[in-house]
């Protein structure tokens, strides 16, 4: 073990809190409600939430399989963008006639959000500090003004920086240019904003039922009947928001995986640390390796130091097992001491890993099933903080029958192709990923799988 990591603890970071809530008692007996969620992550919560304020008199419950927060919403960077599309590059390569109303989308639910937070006084250390996106190669230089002329056509504040502006920005040998794009990242707490919302769904009058796994969901009479071991709950309406794990609906399981990614946490540190690393605007930051890092500081000036690796196991393995990656926290560690060297005999105090729900589009989708019935939104492939606000409310619209901006789009309407079957699923996505290593060590030249996929529409970079 890398001795950074020697006395790291195998959790979340976010999730050791003592800001964490006692949990809700489960569902204790069959019940009713006009409206059901199922999960309490982002989606889950946001789609109680907005249900609620748009009708205070609607009775809605919220089920989920353990406690609010535990996965995905619980365990990411809180890097909170406004896109909608995994950035304007995937974006464009699929959308491109309905990129600028996507863009304005996008931005007008971050702004929502951060209402929402004001609102109900959700504190999750919400910033709007932008993100840099740097380069660490010679040949990723282009690919920033590139980036940063696509941006501001689409009304970005978004600025290159070379290589002695970057270094200035924050202290690191690897770098050799970046751009900021300073007004579409937002950084938060994403323990404390599932907690947040949480607190705000049961402040408006949201039931919330813990440790209650949903375990079927079937049509009955005019509504839906969903069966878990604590009782059934039959609801004139559901919405599904369980991201990596696989949901109640067979159809819907073909079109997301399950991703594992990694991250680690630093202790706190020191004044010297800080002033030899600079970073005084708090950027989040991003490399644009097709095998990329994410990384930020915390409130308490820790860095939080992510990605690289993304794993898929056979089968859309999920196991709790899996949280624990040595390999990948080795090579983290190591990766971590190359780009910041003066921090040299810093120690990591957490480390975790968790699964993301991918699709082969790479952002979000919402569909309907069981004769209108159900809805659902999954797919958000890691950038999800802030699109689920939208997920949510695009999810709510196609359950009640109305119309709206969004509705009216491609993006919107379509949904993803769905992943072949194994072991189809496991070679193609592994093989993905070895020629996305390989395009980073080739300057990033695209071989002929990955060029197939681009033209597929099944492409993928950072």
């Amino acid at each position: 073990m890398h001795p950074s990591l020697a006395d790291s603890t195998p959790s979340s970071f976010w999730l050791d809190s003592p800001s964490a809530p006692e949990p809700a008692a489960p569902l204790a007996g069959p019940t009713r409600a006009d409206l059901t969620v199922v999960g309490g992550g982002y989606t889950g919560l946001w789609t109680a939430l907005l249900a609620k304020e748009a009708d205070p008199s609607r009775d809605v419950l919220l089920l989920e399989a353990r406690t609010c927060g535990w996965a995905a919403s619980g365990r990411n960077g809180g890097f909170c963008a406004a896109s909608l599309t995994h950035g304007l590059d995937n974006g464009l390569s699929r959308f491109p006639d309905e990129m600028a109303t996507l863009e304005r989308l996008g931005a007008d639910n971050l702004d929502a959000l951060e209402k929402t937070l004001s609102r109900h006084g959700i504190d999750c250390d919400f910033a709007r500090t932008g993100e840099l996106e740097v380069a660490t190669s010679e040949h990723q230089i282009p690919w920033l003004h590139e980036g940063v002329e696509q941006a501001r056509a689409f009304g970005h504040d978004a600025e290159f920086l070379d290589l002695d502006a970057v270094r200035a920005e924050v202290a690191s040998p690897t770098y050799v240019a970046a751009a900021w794009h300073r007004d579409r990242t937002a950084l938060v707490d994403p323990a404390r904003l599932a907690w947040g919302l949480r607190a705000a769904c049961l402040s408006l009058g949201v039931r919330i039922a813990e440790n209650t796994p949903v375990q079927s969901v079937r049509r009955e009479g005019p509504g839906v009947r969903l069966g878990t071991e604590h009782g059934s709950v039959y609801s004139a309406r559901a919405v599904l928001g369980t991201s990596a794990f696989p949901g109640v609906l067979r159809r819907a399981r073909a079109y997301t995986v399950p991703v594992y990614d990694y991250v680690l946490v630093t202790e706190p540190l020191s004044p010297a640390h800080l002033e030899s690393v600079g970073w005084r605007h708090r950027q989040g930051i991003g490399d644009v390796s097709n095998q990329f890092h994410y990384y930020r500081l915390t409130a308490d000036n820790r860095i939080l130091w992510g990605g690289y690796d993304a794993i898929y196991h056979w089968g859309n393995g999920l196991r709790p097992e899996l949280d624990e990656r040595p390999a990948t926290f080795e090579l983290l560690a190591r990766q971590f001491f190359e780009t910041f060297p003066q921090l040299d005999g810093l120690r990591f105090t957490h480390r975790w890993g968790g699964a993301i729900d991918t699709s082969t589009r790479f952002f979000a989708f919402q569909r309907t099933a069981l004769s209108g019935r159900v809805a659902y939104s999954v797919g958000y492939t890691g950038l999800g903080v802030g699109a689920t606000r939208f997920g949510a409310q695009v999810a709510l619209d196609l359950l009640d029958g109305r119309d709206s901006e969004a509705l009216r789009l491609q993006a919107i309407r379509s949904r993803p192709w769905p992943f072949p079957p194994e072991p189809l699923r496991w070679a193609g996505i592994n093989l993905t990923r070895h020629e996305l290593a390989r395009a980073d060590r080739n300057e990033g030249r695209r071989g002929p799988w990955l060029r197939t996929l681009d033209r597929l529409g099944m492409g993928f970079d950072s």
